[in-house]
């Protein structure tokens, strides 16, 4: 297996911040609110600077969208998007259900993701054209065809819950085999490697799935918004599948 330059610096930025990240999990940390009102520790700041401090060494014309740090050259041709700890509340509360994750944008297009979660022993990663790895191993979206055999997974769905797409969620967890919550990271990891099958989030950013977009398309399956609306910078909604149940997930989903 052969990895780019770029995808090279990724993983050893993911690294780096793993390194950081396991210290403050092990050890005492104190927890902000942001304004927001989502938690902030110190483990999110300093990991950000590492990963931002190794691509930037690596490649100084480089813009930064973070999940901290904010923007930084951010009209440059390659732009890095990443959150440091996705899923602060899990790593505050001490379960192992976050990740950090990293991608990167070459003239507003995804073209690769690093999805690292240290306490879970996962890491997922691909690049446009190069296909899907976890942990070293390639990996493919399910042949699943039909609803009655497939296993959904949904996540934050706070916003879902209070529209008219409620009964849509609805009609479909009844023509599915299965319905599950594993959230954050772990369920698009599952879908890329062909476990899962549909995945649905309604409450989220870019910063949270830009990684993971790029890792389920290069294992095979398709991701938008939950309108159909293709994945952008504004992005809040996600609809991720194996591809083959696209058509029949969305009938249940609009009408």
């Amino acid at each position: 297996m052969t990895t780019s330059p770029m995808l090279d610096t990724a993983i050893a930025a993911a690294r780096a911040a793993e390194a950081i990240i396991r210290r403050y999990y092990e050890g005492e940390f104190a927890v902000q609110l942001k304004a927001d009102q989502t938690p902030v520790t110190a483990a999110d700041v300093e990991s950000e600077e590492a990963i931002r401090l190794i691509i930037r060494e690596r490649f100084p014309d480089h813009g930064f969208y973070g999940e901290e740090g904010g923007m930084e050259n951010a009209d440059a041709e390659w732009v890095w998007l990443i959150d440091p700890i996705d899923g602060t509340k899990s790593f505050v509360r001490r379960y192992p259900f976050f990740s950090t994750q990293i991608a990167l944008m070459h003239e507003g297009e995804l073209v690769l993701g690093v999805s690292n979660a240290p306490l879970f022993g996962e890491m997922a990663w691909a690049e446009r054209g190069h296909g899907a790895f976890l942990n070293g191993e390639r990996i493919q979206v399910s042949d699943i065809s039909l609803l009655e055999a497939a296993t959904l997974s949904v996540g934050n769905i706070k916003t879902l819950a209070a529209s008219h797409g409620w009964a849509g969620l609805g009609r479909l967890v009844q023509a599915v085999n299965r319905t599950r919550g594993y959230g954050d990271f772990y369920h698009y990891h599952l879908l890329a490697a062909g476990k899962i099958d549909v995945v649905i989030e309604s409450d989220l950013n870019i910063l949270d799935i830009a990684a993971l977009t790029v890792i389920i398309r290069e294992a095979g399956g398709d991701v938008t918004q939950l309108d159909g609306n293709p994945v952008d910078l504004k992005t809040s909604s996600l609809l991720a599948t194996n591809g083959r149940l696209r058509h029949a997930v969305n009938e249940l989903l609009q009408s």
